[in-house]
C-alpha cells in the first residue's frame, strides 16, 4: 500500500520544510510513505528546499498555471508511481501534518473514497466575519448541488483512494476543490470529513487576496460543473418562470376576451405570453440537448476511466 503526500507550491520556500518535516514517516497499514511536490512556477528556492528534504517526485511548470493544474500534474505523476492512496496538502503549511493518519484512515478501511479536513471555518479567530460568511455559503450550495455533505468544501486537505483518483476528472485551471466534489456526487464516490485544527497564517490566501473575485470563480465553476451533469434540470429551472409568465399572459388575455371579446385593450399581454413562451421553450430545448450531451458524457468518461487504468498499468 503506497501513500504519496503531494503539495502544490508557489513560492513557499519559507514553509516547505515545516510542512516536510510534520509528514509522518510510518503509518500503521502504509508499506510506503512518499512525497511529491508540484512547483507551479516558482521564482525563488522551493526546489532546492524540496531537494534538500529527499522530496521523492518534484514536478516543475514553466509558469503559473493554477491549482486546477497543479493538481491535475500531481494526480498523474502519483498514478504513473502506483499510488493508492493521495493526500494533498498546502505548501503554507496550513495543514498540520499530524492529521494525515486520521485522515487515510477511513480509505484504508474501504469507508470511504474521497476525505476532507474540516477546518471548522466558524471557529478560525483570524476570519474576518466577511470570510467565514462567504466560505458558510459556498458550501452550503456545493452541499445543496452536488448532495456532498461535507461542511468544509474548500479544504485543501484530503485524501484520495486511487479508485476516486481515476473517476475525477479537473476542468478548471482555477481550483479544484469545488469541481471535484460536484462530480464526486455524478459519479457516487463517498465523501467523508475529519476535523482539524489548522496552524496559524503564514501568509495572506493567494486564492482568497480578492473576495469578489474569488466568489465569482467558485460560483462560475459550481454552475458550470453542475450544470455539466445536470443540464435538463439547469435549464428547465431557468425556463420555468419564462414559461408562467407566458401562460399567466395567455389566460389573463383569455379571461378579458370571454368578458368583452371587442376588446383590443389587452393584446400586451398575449405578445408577452407569446415572448415569455418562446424563450421558456428555447431553455427546455437546451436542456433536452444538453440532457443528450451528459448522457455521451457519461460514456466518454466510463472511456477514459478504463483508458486511464490501461494507460497507468493498474490491475483490478
Amino acid at each position: 500500500m503506497k501513500l504519496i503526500v503531494q503539495i502544490p507550491c508557489y513560492n513557499e520556500e519559507n514553509t516547505l520544510f515545516s510542512v516536510l518535516e510534520e509528514i509522518p514517516k510510518k503509518i500503521e497499514g502504509i508499506d510506503s510513505i512518499e512525497t511529491m511536490i508540484i512547483d507551479d512556477g516558482s521564482q525563488d528556492n522551493t526546489i532546492e528546499i524540496a531537494k534538500k528534504y529527499g522530496v521523492n517526485h518534484i514536478i516543475k511548470h514553466i509558469g503559473n498555471k493554477g491549482l486546477g493544474n497543479a493538481f491535475k500534474s500531481g494526480i498523474e505523476k502519483a498514478l504513473k508511481e502506483g499510488v493508492d492512496v493521495l493526500v494533498n496538502t498546502d505548501g503554507d503549511n496550513q495543514y498540520p501534518g499530524k492529521y494525515i493518519e486520521e485522515l487515510i484512515f477511513p480509505l484504508l478501511k474501504k469507508e470511504a473514497d474521497i476525505v476532507m479536513g474540516d477546518r471548522q471555518t466558524a471557529t478560525i479567530q483570524h476570519f474576518s466575519h466577511i470570510k467565514k460568511f462567504f466560505q458558510w455559503l459556498g458550501s452550503f450550495l456545493v452541499r445543496l448541488l452536488s448532495g456532498v455533505q461535507i461542511p468544509d468544501s474548500v479544504s485543501g486537505f484530503r485524501a484520495y483512494s486511487r479508485e476516486a483518483l481515476l473517476r475525477l476528472n479537473i476542468t478548471s485551471e482555477f481550483s479544484y476543490a469545488v469541481d471535484t466534489l460536484v462530480q464526486a456526487g455524478a459519479k457516487n464516490l463517498k465523501v467523508t470529513s475529519i476535523k482539524i485544527i489548522t496552524n496559524k497564517p503564514t501568509r495572506p490566501s493567494r486564492l482568497f487576496k480578492n473576495i469578489g473575485q474569488h466568489m465569482y470563480q467558485t460560483f462560475k465553476i459550481l454552475f458550470r460543473v453542475y450544470a455539466m451533469y445536470n443540464p435538463l434540470r439547469v435549464f428547465f429551472v431557468l425556463g420555468t418562470p419564462f414559461f408562467v409568465v407566458g401562460i399567466f399572459g395567455i389566460a389573463r388575455f383569455l379571461y378579458f376576451f370571454s368578458l368583452n371579446p371587442l376588446t383590443t385593450g389587452k393584446t400586451q399581454s398575449l405578445v408577452l405570453a407569446g415572448v415569455s413562451l418562446i424563450i421558456a421553450m428555447q431553455f427546455f430545448a437546451l436542456g433536452i440537448i444538453g440532457d443528450l450531451i451528459a448522457k455521451n458524457r457519461k460514456l466518454t468518461e466510463d472511456n477514459l476511466y478504463f483508458t486511464k487504468k490501461q494507460y497507468f498499468n493498474i490491475k483490478d
